[in-house]
């Protein structure tokens, strides 16, 4: 009696098993898109702490225009909140000082091509 029950207890786990191996793929793309959502969904949530309806509608016309830029961004302000850097909700005018900071640092870091157009303007066609 007890070997057909664990015969059958055997049978029934490896169906299982079989069962979660065949629907691997889908199950890890069903779980990834799930903390996925979850990840977006607690993003949105510190952002809505965090900026002011106005500030909010800025970053996402920022995100609609640069998607990059508004990745970075929204990162920037999740981080400057895990650590503390901001304590209340930011208004509009707080969040455009934010912008100018940040694009002060990208044009600082960011390489010039100086195109000297004096030497390029140098021709053979201007000798006759």
């Amino acid at each position: 009696m007890e070997d057909e029950e664990l015969q059958m207890l055997r049978a029934k786990r490896m169906a299982e098993l079989q069962g979660q191996r065949n629907a691997g793929p889908q199950g890890n793309q069903a779980a990834a898109e799930e903390q996925k959502a979850k990840e977006e969904e607690f993003k949105n949530h510190i952002l809505n702490q965090v900026l002011s309806k106005e500030a909010r509608s800025r970053l996402s016309t920022i995100s609609v225009a640069k998607p990059e830029n508004g990745r970075m961004l929204e990162n920037m302000i999740i981080n400057m909140a895990r650590t503390g850097q901001i304590r209340t909700q930011l208004d509009d005018k707080e969040f455009v000082h934010l912008l100018e900071e940040v694009n002060r640092q990208v044009k600082q870091n960011t390489p010039t091509v100086k195109f000297d157009r004096r030497r390029a303007a140098v021709d053979s066609d201007d000798d006759f």
